[in-house]
Formats: structure tokens, C-alpha cells, sequence
């Protein structure tokens, strides 16, 4: 089911932490790391060292900006 909250392990500046997204969410975020040549933990990154809101809102926020811009979804 596409609303099930799947929670994985990401390692940011050599720390593991758990984070709880949609796989739909999960399933962009591994495309946009591809098409960036980043790994998941090094977008996380990215976006944990300029955030201003919880790290799972801003990986939503960064998917639907990603669209949003057609960065994602004109392939």
C-alpha cells in the first residue's frame, strides 16, 4: 500500500538515524539521488544541513518541489 510509513536507517556526518517516510517518498528519493549521482545518505544529507523543519517534512517538501521543477517525473 502506497500510504504505509516505512522506516529505514541513513547514516548523516558518520551518524545513523531513522527516518519514517512513505515508500512512494522512499522510491523518489532513490531516483533523485541517481539522477543527482548522490547516494541516498549523501541527499539526506544535503537537505539535513539546510533544513528549518523536520527532516521527513523536508524530504517530502524536496520530492514535490523535485516535480514541481521537472526534475522528477518527465522521464
Amino acid at each position: 500500500m502506497a500510504g504505509v510509513l516505512r522506516k529505514r536507517s541513513v547514516t548523516i556526518a558518520g551518524h545513523s538515524t531513522s527516518l519514517t517516510l512513505e515508500e512512494p517518498f522512499w522510491r523518489d528519493l532513490r531516483l533523485l539521488a541517481a539522477k543527482r549521482g548522490l547516494s541516498i545518505n549523501a541527499l539526506v544529507a544535503e537537505i539535513d544541513a539546510t533544513r528549518d523543519s523536520n527532516l521527513s517534512s523536508a524530504l517530502r517538501l524536496l520530492v514535490l518541489e523535485s516535480y514541481r521543477s521537472g526534475e522528477l517525473g518527465h522521464d
